[in-house]
């Protein structure tokens, strides 16, 4: 559904304690996180002008402490965590970023290319 060239893919996963400020503020960490080669050092996406693709994964909130069952316990349901992943790219957007998206619940077929030596995991 959603599609983007060189630029930065966020798989986002909302827990049940999740709130629209914690969703914007995630928005603005992603935006703004210094991870990029720049002339100078570092710098971010919102530097770059680089697009980002948003894909909703509750997955990120397994536990896999017991069992051999993953539990998403942790993990907002559904008419709780879309409207919260619709504000992180609402606020992506409202900072002048380039975002396409996945589709919310879909079984989706996720590629990237990984161009760097690492994957980050941000909490707000």
């Amino acid at each position: 559904v959603g599609e983007i060239g060189p630029g930065l893919l966020s798989l986002v996963g909302v827990a049940r304690t999740d709130d629209v400020d914690k969703a914007r503020s995630l928005a603005r960490k992603i935006h703004e996180l210094r991870i990029f080669p720049g002339a100078d050092g570092e710098v971010s996406a919102a530097e770059l002008g680089l697009p980002l693709l948003v894909v909703s994964q509750f997955t990120l909130y397994a536990d896999t402490r017991k069992g051999r069952r993953p539990s998403w316990q942790d993990a907002a349901p559904g008419e709780v965590a879309e409207p919260l992943v619709e504000a992180v790219v609402a606020e992506l957007r409202d900072r002048g970023a380039t975002v396409a998206t996945g589709r919310f619940g879909a079984r989706m077929q996720v590629s990237s290319v990984n161009d760097g030596p690492f994957t980050v995991l941000l909490e707000v």
